[in-house]
């Protein structure tokens, strides 16, 4: 495989790849990361490679084993991907895009899972493979992948006995859903938590990543936001799209600063009218990958 054809090879298939990384690992860097690391590892045993498997099978098997060397040794913060970019992904060839899979509720579900296990549900049960053809790829058996399956659905129902309706977004913001949006930026920007809590579900649940804490039930998600807003002025958010659900974008002012900073990419699921989730991922160096400004003025 000359140089050129191995170019070909990184355009057609790094979207399709980016996206099978961030199912494992939860994380738009490090999904990115290793996808440089996957045509690195690609590049060098390009030689070995004996066509007995499709190319697409050969980069699949690479993906999966730097995802899986990872989750070894670390576990990469959960952060959400944006939606333009899974909008441009490619046709007929590429992978299936289901909106339940892109979810934090998803990658939260999955992270419960020991790394053999995520990677056989990812396989069998996102990607529609054949036992047969997950065996393959992760050097085991057929009873292996089954049983490694039968364990990881077991794990995720103990944990969302409702199944994928329980993590999956509901689909495109309809007018209620956006004028919900509207006003949880609205009350931010003014600094008015009250406003804020009358949009919160009984069961509501608020996570910050990463690793700052997780808070479940009105009384205590009110609890955080009022402790934790800012006096009126502090923030700016613009609407974005992430995950295909509907999420704003935080910029902060700091007290002296004339300018509007980014903090924190917010996700929100939305059900019934009300905030049945807000997962909050203190990322600033996403915002690019996002198409935002890096300051607001105002």
């Amino acid at each position: 495989m000359d140089a050129t054809s191995f170019a070909e090879l990184t355009r057609r298939y790094h979207r399709e790849l980016q996206v099978h990384c961030y199912r494992m690992l939860g994380s738009f860097d490090a999904a990115e990361d290793h996808v440089q690391e996957v045509f690195l590892r690609a590049w060098r045993s390009r030689d070995a490679f004996e066509e007995r498997s499709s190319v697409r099978t050969w980069l699949y098997r690479i993906a999966t084993n730097a995802c899986l060397d990872t989750l070894r040794r670390t576990r990469p913060p959960l952060q959400p991907y944006p939606d333009q970019l899974l909008d441009e992904h490619p046709g007929p060839d590429a992978v299936a895009i289901g909106r339940e899979t892109f979810g934090l509720a998803f990658r939260a579900a999955i992270q419960l899972l020991p790394p053999r296990q995520r990677a056989v549900l990812v396989l069998r049960d996102v990607l529609s493979w054949s036992a047969s053809e997950a065996a393959a790829l992760l050097d085991t058996t057929v009873p292996a992948v089954n049983s490694a399956l039968q364990r990881a659905r077991a794990t995720l129902r103990d944990k969302w006995p409702g199944g994928r309706l329980e993590w999956s977004p509901t689909g495109a913001p309809d007018p209620a859903q956006r004028e919900l949006l509207r006003r949880y930026i609205a009350a931010h920007e003014r600094g008015d938590p009250q406003a804020l809590v009358d949009l919160l579900c009984e069961d509501v649940r608020l996570t910050i990543e990463p690793d700052v804490g997780e808070w479940t039930g009105k009384a205590a998600v009110a609890d955080a936001l009022r402790r934790d807003m800012n006096t009126p002025g502090q923030w700016r958010m613009l609407a974005v799209a992430a995950d295909r659900q509907p999420a704003v974008a935080a910029y902060v002012r700091g007290a002296g600063d004339a300018t509007f900073r980014p903090f924190a990419l917010i996700v929100l699921r939305v059900e019934a009218g009300l905030l049945r989730a807000i997962d909050v991922v203190k990322a600033p160096g996403l915002f690019a990958a996002f198409g935002l400004p890096a300051s607001l003025d105002r």
